[in-house]
């Protein structure tokens, strides 16, 4: 879902709502949420999940294009915990979703794979 399906999803839902304030309501959500994290505050949304700021310590890292060794200097990176909730509700599929691709010999053969042999056999 884009940022805009999200202020359609806003408007489809409260059909008073002008589509200008939906944006600045979407808007102004994200922009708190980016600042009280900018400021390093843990943001918690009961049955969705939080939203923390992780610090990482300074490392020597490899380029990989040229294999010479790096300094990666510390930084901090927000870091996201789905909820209890959302992740029964994620865990919701259809089973044709989840089920595995059987094996023509029984044996765990990559899809790709699969595909090839059964079209051989």
């Amino acid at each position: 879902m884009t940022k805009r399906e999200l202020i359609e999803a806003v408007i489809n839902e409260r059909s008073s709502i002008p589509r200008r304030e939906a944006e600045a309501l979407v808007n102004s959500v994200f922009a708190s949420l980016a600042e009280a994290l900018a400021r390093g505050e843990r943001i918690e949304i009961r049955g969705f999940g939080s939203f923390i700021v992780k610090r990482r310590n300074a490392r020597e890292g490899l380029n990989p294009k040229t294999g010479e060794v790096v300094s990666v200097m510390a930084k901090r990176v927000p870091f996201f915990k789905a909820g209890k909730e959302l992740k029964q509700r994620v865990d919701r599929q259809p089973a044709e979703m989840t089920a595995p691709a059987a094996a023509p010999t029984g044996v765990a053969v990559p899809q790709a794979t699969a595909a090839v042999v059964q079209n051989e056999g």
